[in-house]
Order: structure tokens, then C-alpha cells, then sequence
């Protein structure tokens, strides 16, 4: 399976010898429809996105992976949250089925449709209708959901297990936002989530760990992160189902104001293709 659906996602193929491995970047897309109708400036809006991360993993299908990447921005529908973790007060009527929205992200404006960006800045001067919500889930969230689901099965069924790579990026210090619950937290390199053990088989974040302690990074484990609904949705190891989330420093390969890529971009690149190849090498082995 392979294609693309404008304005949504890019889902590439392996072009090597095929691996049961499914990287995602869910929040990199820029291309923001035009029924946003966000007030915030665009400036502190774009924080919300994980700029370039999908690059840093363009190599995924040359090294026999799969590749999954969102157009469309976070801040309009995140798909790294639950389909229910919706604040009731944001929206003009009843949603027609109970809603569980979340302290940690809805009381952060961070649910399945923000409604604040950094720093606490309002995303919209009105309630959201019904209507639009549910049409960003059919048009955006579900199809995101889909393609991954179907990629991960495929793999599943073919090869007896399958590893699940969720990529991020943060922002280099802990804003007001942040789990940490405090600004102005310097924060590791690279933090992988695995639900502390549970999303994964341990060698596998051990693996991922150690390639990247090995090019001379500081590696976080499940603090201040530790995945969301992405890999919490699709991981069961006991059933061969492996999910990883990897966070990556943004200040390693980004001007965090400017939103543009440093000249240290492509060194990273290229350690990030070593760890692809790791990822690649311990499925194909396995």
C-alpha cells in the first residue's frame, strides 16, 4: 500500500528489501485548511508543529521501512490523541456521545483540537460546531488512523511481527505547557517513550538507546514523555506489536524561533539514518 491523499498524508512504500518496520511523523504537516479560522498568530501556532522531522526520515523506505507522514497540522486536529479527548466547552452543542477529555492535554488546550497555543494564547474567539469537529475527524483523523492501522497489519500478517517507530520533536526547553509542569527545563536530545516497558520489548528501546548514546547524545527515557495514543492505540508486544516514540531536541537541527533548519541539520540527518538502518538491521534479523 502506498499513495497519497492531498492535504492529508504520504504513505511510502519500502524501495529496498522489505522490512516489518512502519516509521510515522503525525505532526509535521504545514498545510493548514482553510476552515482554521485560529485567531493566534500563525508565529506561536507553528510551535505546535514538528518542523522538518518528517525529513530527518526521509531515508525510511530506501532502507526497506515504511514511511507514514501527515500533511495537515496538530493544532487542527491532533491524531496523537484520543477521538474523545475533547473539551465539551469548546464546542456549540452536545457531542453525541460521552467525551473523555484528558487533564493532561485538554486542561493544557492540547486535546484532539487545541484550543490554546504557547503560551496559553487562545486558538479561536468562538465555540467550534459540531459539524466542523466531526469533519475534521472524518476527513483527517480517521483516514491518519487508517493508514497507519493498515500498514502495521500488513506487516503483521507477513512477516509474524512488526515495529511501530512514532517520531516527534521538542522544544529544547520546557515551556508552561510541558509535563514538566515548570518553563525553563533544559531537556536531553532524544527521549524515547515506551510507556515504561510496555509498548515495547526492552532490547528494542535498548537497541535505540545505545545507537544513539553511541553517536554521543543524551538519551531520556519515558520523562518527560512516554508516547501517546499512537503508539498506546496499535502496541501489544505480546501479539508481536512493538511501539517506540522518539523525541528529537529541536535546537540539534532547527533556529526554534525561526522555524528554519540550521547548518547542523545534515549531520543529524545522517545519524538518524544510522539509527533507520539499526531499526532496519534488528527486524530483519529478528
Amino acid at each position: 500500500m502506498a499513495g497519497t491523499i492531498a492535504g492529508v498524508l504520504s504513505l511510502h512504500d519500502p524501495d529496498a528489501d522489505e522490512v516489518p518496520v512502519v516509521f510515522d511523523s503525525p505532526h509535521s504537516g504545514t498545510e493548514y485548511p482553510d476552515d482554521f479560522g485560529c485567531i493566534a498568530p500563525m508565529a506561536n501556532v507553528r510551535w505546535s508543529e514538528d518542523a522538518f522531522v518528517d525529513e530527518l526520515f526521509a531515508e525510511v523506505p530506501g532502507k526497506g521501512a515504511t514511511l507514514l507522514a501527515a500533511h495537515f497540522p496538530r493544532a487542527y486536529i491532533d491524531v496523537d490523541r484520543a477521538a474523545l479527548d475533547l473539551d465539551p466547552d469548546m464546542l456549540d452543542g452536545p457531542w453525541p456521545e460521552p467525551l473523555a477529555p484528558s487533564p493532561r492535554t485538554t486542561k493544557m488546550g492540547s486535546g484532539l483540537v487545541w484550543t490554546s497555543c504557547i503560551p496559553g494564547i487562545p486558538m479561536y474567539d468562538r465555540k467550534l460546531s459540531v459539524a466542523e469537529v466531526r469533519r475534521r475527524i472524518e476527513t483527517y483523523y480517521k483516514p491518519y488512523h487508517a493508514a497507519l492501522a493498515q500498514a502495521l497489519d500488513d506487516k503483521r500478517r507477513r512477516f509474524g511481527r512488526v515495529w511501530h517507530v512514532n517520531c516527534h520533536s521538542m522544544v529544547s526547553v520546557s515551556s508552561v505547557k510541558g509535563p514538566e509542569g515548570r518553563a525553563g527545563m533544559e531537556r536531553p536530545h532524544f527521549i524515547l517513550g515506551d510507556i515504561d516497558g510496555t509498548t515495547c520489548a526492552p532490547e528494542f528501546t535498548d537497541l535505540v538507546r545505545a545507537n544513539l548514546a553511541g553517536s554521543g547524545y543524551e538519551v531520556g527515557i519515558n520523562t518527560p514523555y512516554s508516547a501517546a495514543e499512537l503508539v498506546i492505540a496499535y502496541a501489544e508486544p505480546a501479539k508481536g506489536r512493538h511501539g517506540l516514540m522518539i523525541d528529537i531536541k529541536r535546537n540539534l537541527y532547527m533556529d526554534e524561533e525561526t522555524i528554519e533548519r540550521t547548518h547542523a541539520f545534515a549531520a543529524l540527518k545522517a545519524d538518524v539514518t544510522r539509527l533507520i538502518e539499526a531499526i532496519c538491521e534488528y527486524a530483519r534479523r529478528a
